[in-house]
C-alpha cells in the first residue's frame, strides 16, 4: 500500500487538476475586475462631486435665508422706531458666518389700504441679482401707531 494521501497524485504529490483551479484568479478574471472598477470609479467620483456641490449650495441658501430674516426684523424695528414704513428700494451687503451676502429690498403698496408687500432677495454676489439664493416676501402694515388697546387702557 502506498503512504500518499488518496487526493494527491502518486508521481509528484501535486493535487489533482480539479483542486488546482481553486488556488487563484486567472488573468482574464483580474482584467475583467479592473475594467469594472475603471468604469465604476469615475461614476462614483462624479456622484460625490455633485453631493459636495449640493451641500455647499444648501449651506449658502440657509445663510441667505438668515440674512433675509435679519433684514426683515431690522425693517420692522426701524419702522416701529421711526413710526414710518420704509418704502421703495434699498440694497446693501450683510455679513453672515464670515461671508458677505448682497441683499435687495423692494417695498410696494398693495391693493389693501396701509399694507405693503416687502420682497427681500439675497445672493452671494452682486451679479446674481436675477437668480438670488433666497427670496423672502412679507406683508407689513403701514399703520404703525400704538395699539388701540394700549391707548384705551392708559386713558
Amino acid at each position: 500500500m502506498s503512504s500518499a494521501p488518496p487526493n494527491l497524485s502518486r508521481s509528484r504529490g501535486v493535487p489533482p487538476r480539479s483542486a488546482r483551479g481553486l488556488r487563484g484568479f486567472t488573468l482574464v478574471e483580474v482584467m475583467v475586475a479592473l475594467a469594472v472598477v475603471a468604469i465604476a470609479l469615475p461614476a462614483l467620483l462624479v456622484a460625490l462631486s455633485q453631493h459636495v456641490d449640493g451641500t455647499g449650495y444648501l449651506r449658502d441658501k440657509s445663510l441667505a435665508q438668515m440674512v433675509a430674516a435679519n433684514k426683515l426684523a431690522e425693517l420692522r424695528i426701524l419702522s416701529r422706531a421711526s413710526q414710518n414704513l420704509l418704502q421703495g428700494e434699498d440694497s446693501g451687503v450683510a455679513p453672515m458666518a464670515g461671508r458677505e451676502f448682497n441683499w435687495w429690498m423692494d417695498s410696494q403698496p398693495t391693493e389693501a389700504a396701509n399694507f405693503f408687500r416687502v420682497e427681500i432677495a439675497v445672493a452671494a454676489d452682486e451679479e446674481q441679482r436675477e437668480q438670488p439664493l433666497f427670496t423672502l416676501v412679507a406683508f407689513l402694515s403701514a399703520d404703525l401707531r400704538a395699539d388701540p388697546g394700549e391707548a384705551g387702557a392708559g386713558g
